[in-house]
């Protein structure tokens, strides 16, 4: 898993608008790289959600904040212009981020059911591109206000 104090593996990956995005072309801002199980699911909307509520906040903080699931390019447009969110979605169909992240596994669920797949995790990089925060695993309330956190203190 890329660590605290390591230099954030490099990508580059589709969002939302079929556009290609590196990590390396936003050295210079803090990221909020966010790793997310499905589109139009509770726990992901909630999540979602309180990134778009306090984006604001990290904009000021010299923050941007992306998204990772596996779904599609149309998928993630149509959950980002759903939930009005001001930032982008990145494509992971082949689960390539999520693992090199080490944000895929499986999950057993309390009634027995398992789900593998993407696992809810975050990881704030600095305007160097240097890990200063990892959450992984995180719950969908706490994602945002720790990555703000996070993000205000680095």
């Amino acid at each position: 898993m890329p660590n605290v104090g390591e230099v954030a593996p490099d990508f580059e990956a589709l969002t939302d608008e079929g556009k290609p995005i590196k990590l390396s072309d936003l050295r210079g801002k803090k990221v909020v790289l966010y790793f997310y199980p499905k589109d139009f699911t509770s726990g992901c909307e909630m999540q979602a959600c309180a990134f778009r509520d306090h984006y604001a906040q990290f904009e000021a903080a010299n923050a941007v904040v992306l998204g990772v699931s596996p779904d599609d390019v149309e998928s993630h447009r149509r959950f980002r212009e759903a939930l009005q969110l001001p930032f982008h979605l990145i494509v992971d169909s082949d689960f390539s981020l999520s693992k090199a992240w080490q944000s895929y596994g499986t999950k057993t669920y309390p009634d027995g059911r398992t789900f593998t797949g993407t696992q809810r995790s975050h990881f704030v990089i600095d305007e160097n591109g240097v890990i200063v925060d990892v959450q992984n695993p995180v719950s969908p309330q706490e994602s945002a206000p720790r990555a703000l956190a996070a993000v205000q203190g680095s």
